[in-house]
């Protein structure tokens, strides 16, 4: 099986989603729609658990939230006014139905469900040592780890646990957990990954994104802050902050790409910020030609913001279909290179003897770029630049997004001049690190502290990374044997 879409299995994915209501008639029901708001997020698997009263009720399956959760049956078999979901697609841990959140067990003070997204950096040492201490494992997501901490705290009360537990966390989560005392839903002390919180009547609500709170209708209240603990039970949400005060860093890629362009981040409109930073783009890498062109549909409010600065008219030169299925068998090239052209296809008649700009949010191996810029050829331009909406990738990401290993990304192996030797562009340029922060309204110098994770560009990690650290020798070896061929 192979995806139809070029321009998909060539970019950086976010690793999931989660939403979670508490005190709502038929809480499964609006979990299954904020979920599909957040669907973009994660297309691997999907998973709701709720709570009666009395029992916990979970539905994992493989696949999109769609097919799965839109049956009445699934739903009646997810009872109660409480309820967590999760969208996934993996970093850590097989793709297999065991690894499919939310995670639940049985623990000494009752059931207790958990949905991550991020990713633990040091659940590898952790897990080994739980394992040494009797621990038994049922997936092998970084996940669990969280569950196992809780468990075994020596700690009185579920809730000292659950800080006990997160105390020996290093990387990024966002968590939400449901347990018969209420829901407790919280971020890491630099705010990695995004959580916000929502009020739709007497209900409660937390989700990765805005939009998730818009499809149901639910009125935004505030972000969860970085590394803080809400707890909501029954006539009462509280909040607490264990982890004292640390500079926050949230992602900066949500902006870039990861996040819907419908929804706010950080108190500021994801759209907004991709036509600023398209703006700046123009401003930085200036470019005769006739026509601005988007790669659908992540590049689009960046090549608006490029058109609108630049003066080039902004054209849809790419067409996308949104009617073919996520997968296909392709028994031969031929077929193959045939299905590249079900999902995307060049306009031909508009791109015919034009100076195109392309413009898109990210270039990671680089073979999407190559095939953009060939079918552009084939559709007659003239000349095929190529303009991107953030800095060069050159680093892994090790916080809850599927990054390939540094050997395989292209700015870390080429300079932007052999980028646009191996895409075979007549240029290419990327915003720098600078452009991409004043579009956000902040600053980068190194007298500044960086108000965000932006370390897939620049390497500063801001966390430790106790597991890549035992591995990543081997990783460096590997980035020096390897050459783009």
């Amino acid at each position: 099986m192979l995806t139809t879409n070029p321009f998909d299995d060539d970019k950086l994915r976010e690793e999931c989603g989660v939403f979670g209501i508490y005190d709502a008639e038929t809480a499964s029901a609006v979990v299954a729609l904020g979920l599909h708001a957040l669907q973009h997020r994660g297309q691997e698997a999907a998973g709701i658990t709720s709570w009666d009263g009395a029992h916990f009720h979970s539905h994992r399956a493989m696949g999109h939230v769609a097919g799965n959760f839109d049956r009445d049956d699934i739903i009646r078999g997810l009872p109660g006014r409480v309820a967590c979901g999760h969208v996934r697609y993996s970093t850590t841990g097989e793709t297999a139905l065991r690894n499919v959140q939310p995670l639940f067990a049985e623990l000494s003070s009752g059931g207790f469900a958990v949905a991550h997204n991020g990713n633990i950096s040091n659940a590898m040492k952790l897990r080994r040592e739980l394992v040494r201490r009797g621990s038994i494992f049922q997936s092998t997501s970084d996940t669990e780890v969280i569950i196992h901490l809780v468990a075994t705290s020596t700690y009185r009360t579920l809730l000292d646990k659950f800080i006990d537990a997160l105390k020996q966390l290093e990387g990024a989560y966002s968590l939400i957990c449901m347990t018969p005392e209420g829901m407790l839903a919280c971020r890491d002390p630099l705010g990695i990954r995004p959580l916000v919180m929502g009020k739709l009547g007497d209900s409660t609500i937390f989700a990765s994104e805005t939009v998730a709170l818009d499809v149901i209708g639910a009125d935004y209240v505030r972000d969860v802050e970085p590394g803080e603990i809400v707890i909501v039970s029954e006539g009462s949400v509280r909040s607490i902050k264990p982890f004292g005060t640390i500079h926050p860093r949230p992602c900066i890629f949500e902006h870039v790409y990861f996040s819907r362009p419908d929804s706010i981040v950080d108190g500021t409109s994801v759209y907004d910020v991709r036509k600023a930073i398209g703006a700046q783009l123009a401003i930085e890498a200036p470019v005769d030609a006739d026509l601005v062109i988007p790669v659908p549909d992540s590049g689009v409010p960046a090549a608006i913001g490029y058109a609108q600065q630049s003066g080039i008219p902004f054209e849809l030169g790419i067409i996308r279909s949104h009617y073919v299925g996520r997968t296909f068998i392709q028994p031969g090239d031929q077929v193959r290179h045939l299905g590249v052209k079900l999902k995307h296809n060049a306009n031909r008649a508009l791109i015919a003897g034009k100076r195109v700009v392309l413009i898109d949010d990210s270039i990671v191996r680089g073979t999407t770029s190559l095939k953009i810029v060939q079918m552009m050829r084939d559709a007659g331009a003239a000349e095929v630049h190529m303009r991107i909406a953030s800095p060069p990738t050159r680093h892994s990401c090790f916080y809850g997004v599927d990054t390939p290993e540094r050997a395989k990304l292209l700015a870390a192996k080429l300079d932007v001049p052999g980028m646009s030797d191996y895409i075979h562009a007549d240029s290419l340029a990327f915003v720098s690190i600078g452009g991409l922060y004043k579009a956000l309204g902040h600053d980068r110098r190194a007298e500044v502290r960086p108000q965000h994770c932006d370390a897939c560009f620049t390497g500063d990690y801001p966390t430790t990374l106790t597991d890549q650290d035992e591995i990543a020798p081997a990783d460096q070896l590997s980035l020096l044997a390897e050459r783009v061929v």
